[in-house]
């Protein structure tokens, strides 16, 4: 069987490599042999066949700039494993470009389970897909095989592989301008802010939010982990009159503004110095 190699530089410095791989300096040059078959079947390919005879590559969290280097992993088709900071394996796939599968998989998951990934190439362009899902097969064998389960991405129903929850939509107080209300803004605010718990007015969307001070506080909210409600001081279109109404409601000329049991707490200052004390947490636990 006769073979071949190809070579891909590793970005400066990498990061290390699970325990199981070896330690690469800075300009390390990763080979991977590339089998061919028989001259009689030049167009059969093959990928290796054991997950301990793959490549390993260091990949940046995903705080690191810049991005992961463009020659860091190969963009032929093949087999991949991710691997976690633990050396864990996390998920064995197929990709038809493995860099484009490494990077949108670091796209929805923390950038500590892309710590590193193993991959296994084949010498065509466009291999028979039945060679690498045989391939993948035996990736997934070997390892259930020595840890008795499979990769946690690869698990029926595991979460791991989502993407970020969805937010909730910010709450309107009108079905918009065209229509006649029947209730004065100010009790619409009022039944508002007393029917939920916690209720942030942003400049803004939830999703996003227009304006530092309503994006720091909606940070605030959600890593507090508490339930709440947003309302867009800036739709005019389903709030409109909202800002100067609420500035009467409330007697508090800036927003956001946040209610907590129907009780005005007051802006981003307040709020991001009861964050910093501990006074926050315990005002949601009430």
């Amino acid at each position: 069987m006769a073979s071949t190699a190809a070579s891909l530089r590793l970005p400066s410095p990498p990061l290390s490599a699970p325990a199981a791989a070896a330690s690469f300096s800075s300009a390390t040059t990763l080979r991977f042999p590339l089998r061919r078959r028989g001259a009689a079947r030049p167009l059969a390919v093959a990928a290796f066949k054991k997950l301990s005879e793959a490549s390993p590559v260091p990949i940046p969290p995903e705080s690191a700039q810049p991005p992961l280097d463009e020659e860091a992993l190969p963009p032929k088709p093949g087999v991949y494993g991710v691997y976690d900071a633990a050396g864990e394996l996390q998920f064995v796939g197929i990709s038809r470009n493995v860099r484009a599968s490494v990077e949108g998989h670091r796209r929805k998951v923390p950038a500590d389970l892309c710590a590193s990934v193993k991959v296994s190439v084949a010498d065509e362009e466009t291999p028979d897909r039945a060679v690498l899902t045989n391939a993948w097969k035996s990736w997934m064998e070997e390892h259930i095989e020595s840890t008795g389960k499979a990769p946690p991405g690869n698990v029926a129903g595991n979460n791991t592989w989502v993407g970020a929850p969805q937010r909730p939509p910010d709450l309107r107080l009108t079905p918009g301008r065209h229509v006649q209300l029947t209730v004065p803004l100010e009790q619409l605010i009022d039944r508002l802010v007393k029917e939920n718990k916690v209720v942030a007015f942003i400049k803004g969307s939830r999703s996003a939010p227009q304006c530092g001070f309503s994006q720091r506080v909606v940070g605030i909210l959600e890593a507090h982990g508490v339930d709440f409600v947003t309302v867009d001081v800036l739709d005019e279109e389903h709030n409109h009159g909202l800002r100067e109404t609420l500035k009467t409601y409330s007697n508090w000329p800036t927003f956001p503004q946040l209610f907590v049991g129907g009780e005005l707490v007051g802006g981003c200052d307040i709020i991001s110095s009861m964050a910093e004390k501990g006074e926050l947490s315990a005002l949601f636990q009430k």
